[in-house]
């Protein structure tokens, strides 16, 4: 039976939310000073980052096994606090503690991108949309945060390591907030038969290459953006701000997309308006990246911050259960963010290998024209 969630609960799950990306981003904001004070190699450092997608990717796996064995409330815990954990493990010493404390928080990370829409579609059923949305806003806050924040706070510290680490404390704060507002959510993942399987599912499939797809092209515009406009002669400032802008509108479009998506028995428009603003974009930055920077990158950022929390109610919407909701969503953002972090690389191995930017921004708009397909087909008032 679903529980109905209070005030508390809610406001648990928002500042979660809001831990799940300043794990990333914050450690990237600095990542020049990081790599100066640790005197480590160029390969380390692509390593380093690398490894929140394949955690997000691998870590998620488990999470509906943590979750049947734990149950809901506590398996989130669990995960708040490998990520708090983390955070500060990650600061204490040299670079391989770095890269240990960075998985570890993000394989906490991990967890609660898969659990928590299962905490929301079990506690919230009739406030889905209004809930994920939320939840999504926090965490496109929490990445803009991270990345914005985190530099000021190293000058006014005097150190990149104290920089990061604090946001431990947001972390512990989600924790205790989290074990305050979520006394009533304790059954565990259950309400389909023990072992089903979704990899023979067709639809779930669908679902899994949609979200792998719309985080692909995420990734690789957060990745790419600026070097794609320092060519076409926009100076460094003005891409930085114009990159922050996409990251941004991410937070107002997740208030609004997720609680029309949940009115409507289909998202096939929704997903092709989405797509189309995105594709506009794109294309603009292909043929002409200086005319109207600011335009084409208005545009992406609406398209793409639109599909993400498109994505995350459509786990909720395309299930009927919960363990399912914690299938689904374990196997779109495990198989997703590991297909997702091919992007980045093939975008700029296409750049280097040709010289210009033709091969790659043909790749974005096909990315693009195939999420939108695809997008369209798991629009449809049905379930796995």
């Amino acid at each position: 039976m679903a529980v109905t969630g209070g005030i508390l609960l809610a406001a648990g799950v928002t500042l979660a939310a809001a831990n799940l990306r300043p794990a990333v981003t914050s450690l990237a904001s600095v990542l020049g000073d990081v790599r100066a004070g640790l005197g480590v190699s160029a390969g380390w450092t692509s390593l380093l980052t690398a490894v929140p997608t394949l955690c997000f990717g691998g870590a998620a796996f488990a999470a509906p096994w943590i979750g049947r064995r734990l149950g809901l409330k506590r398996a989130v815990g669990a995960a708040l606090l490998l990520l708090t954990v983390g955070l500060v493990l990650r600061v204490v010493d040299g670079p391989f503690v770095v890269l240990g404390g960075t998985f570890v928080a993000c394989a906490g990370i991990a967890l609660c991108n898969v659990l928590i829409p299962v905490v929301v579609k079990d506690s919230f059923p009739t406030k889905l949309g209004l809930v994920t949305g939320v939840y999504t806003a926090a965490l496109a806050a929490g990445a803009a945060m991270g990345a914005a924040l985190t530099p000021p706070l190293e000058a006014f510290l005097g150190s990149w390591r104290a920089a990061v680490g604090a946001w431990a404390l947001l972390s512990l704060a989600a924790l205790v907030l989290w074990l305050a507002g979520s006394r009533r959510v304790a059954g565990r993942v259950t309400g389909a038969p023990a072992g089903r399987s979704l990899l023979r599912v067709p639809l779930a499939w669908v679902m899994t290459v949609f979200f792998g797809l719309q985080a692909m092209l995420a990734y690789t515009v957060m990745g790419w953006l600026p070097a794609i406009l320092g060519d076409a002669g926009v100076d460094r400032t003005t891409a930085g701000l114009l990159l922050a802008i996409t990251v941004v509108l991410g937070v107002p479009v997740s208030l609004i997309v997720p609680p029309l998506a949940a009115r409507w028995p289909s998202q096939t428009g929704m997903v092709i308006v989405l797509g189309l603003l995105s594709l506009s974009g794109v294309l603009g930055l292909a043929f002409a990246p200086g005319a109207a920077p600011g335009l084409w990158v208005l545009l992406v950022g609406l398209g793409m911050g639109g599909m993400f929390p498109l994505a995350i109610v459509m786990v909720s919407l395309r299930t009927s259960t919960t363990a399912d909701t914690a299938r689904l969503s374990a196997m779109t953002q495990s198989i997703g963010y590991l297909l997702a972090g091919t992007g980045p690389f093939t975008f700029g191995l296409l750049r280097d290998s040709t010289g210009a930017w033709t091969a790659s921004m043909a790749l974005l708009a096909g990315m693009v024209v195939a999420l939108t397909v695809l997008g369209s087909i798991a629009g449809r008032p049905r379930t796995v």
